[in-house]
Parts: C-alpha cells; sequence; structure tokens
C-alpha cells in the first residue's frame, strides 16, 4: 500500500524501530485518515532520512508505528539562515512556511526600530515549519530561535557568515553578484513594515559581513522580499544550482 502521510518525529529511526507518535499526530492518523492499522507511512526525523513504517497500534491509547525500510538518506542542508523582522497578522506563519519549502536551515526573528510585532508564539511556528517540511518532501524541519535584536547581528563576536542585506534604495547588487564568490554560509536579511531606518541601513552597510542587494525593480511587501531573496540565492549559490 502506498504510504498515505508523511510524518516528521524527533525519535531515532532505524530497521525494526519502533516510533510512539505524538497525541496530535496519532489523532490525525486515527480520526481525520481513519488509517487502520498495518497501514503504510513514512517518517523522517533530520538525522536519519526518510523511513517506510506501518502503523503497529492505533486507537484510543495513540499510535505506533514500526519502521521497515529506508525510502531515502539524509542529506546535507543547505547552509543557509533566514534573518528577518516579523511582520502583522498571519504573514510570520506564512514566511516561516515558505521558507521552510525554499530550504533554509535555520529561522531567526530580527527585531529592527520599526518591527510592529515582537511577541511571538515560537511553539506555533515551530509547527508550521514541521507541517511544510511534512508536505514538501524535505528531510528536515529548520531550526527557529528566538528573535534578536538587529545590531546584534554586527557583534564581532557574532557568527562569521555572510549576510545578504535586502536593501530596497535602489543601488545594491543584484544577488548572484553579490554570490559569485560563492561563500560557504550565507544568511538573507529582511526587514518589516516600513523597512529599514537610515541609521539601520548605514550601519549595515559599513559592516565587512553585510552585502546589501536589491530584489529587483519594484518595491516587495516584507513577506514576498523574503520569498524572492531566497528564490534568488537557492538558485544562484543553493541547492537549486
Amino acid at each position: 500500500m502506498k504510504p498515505s502521510q508523511r510524518l516528521y518525529v524527533a525519535a531515532d529511526l532505524g530497521h525494526n524501530q519502533s516510533v510512539v507518535l505524538d497525541a496530535g499526530q496519532a489523532h490525525y492518523l486515527a480520526h481525520v485518515l481513519r488509517l487502520p492499522a498495518g497501514a503504510a507511512i513514512l517518517l523522517f526525523n533530520g538525522r536519519d532520512g526518510e523511513w517506510l513504517a506501518h502503523l503497529s497500534q492505533i486507537g484510543k491509547k495513540g499510535a505506533e508505528a514500526l519502521c521497515a525500510e529506508q525510502t531515502r538518506t539524509q542529506t546535507p542542508v543547505c547552509d543557509l539562515d533566514l534573518l528577518f523582522a516579523p511582520v502583522k497578522g498571519d504573514r510570520t506563519d506564512t514566511i516561516v512556511e515558505k521558507a521552510t519549502e525554499l530550504g533554509v536551515a535555520r529561522i531567526r526573528p530580527v527585531l529592527t526600530e520599526r518591527t510592529i510585532v515582537r511577541k511571538l508564539n515560537l511553539d506555533r511556528l515551530r509547527s508550521r515549519a514541521a507541517e511544510a517540511s511534512e508536505q514538501c518532501g524535505t528531510l528536515f524541519v529548520p531550526e527557529l530561535f528566538d528573535a534578536v535584536a538587529l545590531m546584534s547581528l554586527l557583534d564581532p563576536k557574532a557568527e562569521q557568515r555572510v549576510i545578504l542585506f535586502a536593501d530596497e534604495a535602489g543601488d545594491a547588487m543584484p544577488v548572484a553578484e553579490a554570490l559569485a564568490d560563492k561563500p560557504a554560509r550565507v544568511a538573507l536579511l529582511t526587514g518589516p513594515e516600513g523597512g529599514f531606518t537610515p541609521a539601520e541601513r548605514e550601519k549595515l552597510r559599513a559592516s565587512p559581513r553585510v552585502r546589501a542587494v536589491n530584489l529587483g525593480p519594484r518595491i516587495l511587501r516584507a513577506d514576498t522580499a523574503t520569498f524572492a531573496g531566497l528564490t534568488l540565492i537557492q538558485s544562484a549559490w543553493g541547492d537549486w544550482v
């Protein structure tokens, strides 16, 4: 039977390994999909590849699955981070979801002077990332970190990663040009509604680790800029190349 569901789990995966599914997963399989015992599902955990498993138990007491065979081996994750200013409404959730689909390894909210949304439900965002990974076929779920102040990214003690700063000023370089030297580690930084302040832009442009890039001839909303920037990075430098 072809697997009808793909699930992210924290447990180790291996031949004949039994995996206890969480309550939400058990409820979905039993009461939404109405899968019987013996039904085939796919499991992944970001470490052990993807495994075909069969439900050994499903019912009111929960669900367990027994790993049968590995269907895909674990592949390296593209060393790409997303640094983004949270935005209003459900668009922050959408940013996390689409960034997962576009293959980022880590996601970190950034607080700027014009950031309006400063409190985030990280558990909900992690769930959105896991659901996106399940649906799009990746073998990992990006790490999601607590928010940090924008200027902390420029601390000399911070990780030495090239940061592509999406600058709407119009005099920045194309993404492909900014990545021509093929840096080992890259992050995309996008701003909030209203953009970065002049003082923030000046400090970012003065940092040797930051490269100002443009995302085309039109002014993009904050969430759209994130998707456009990640797409350009992946096509010029990442795992789409």
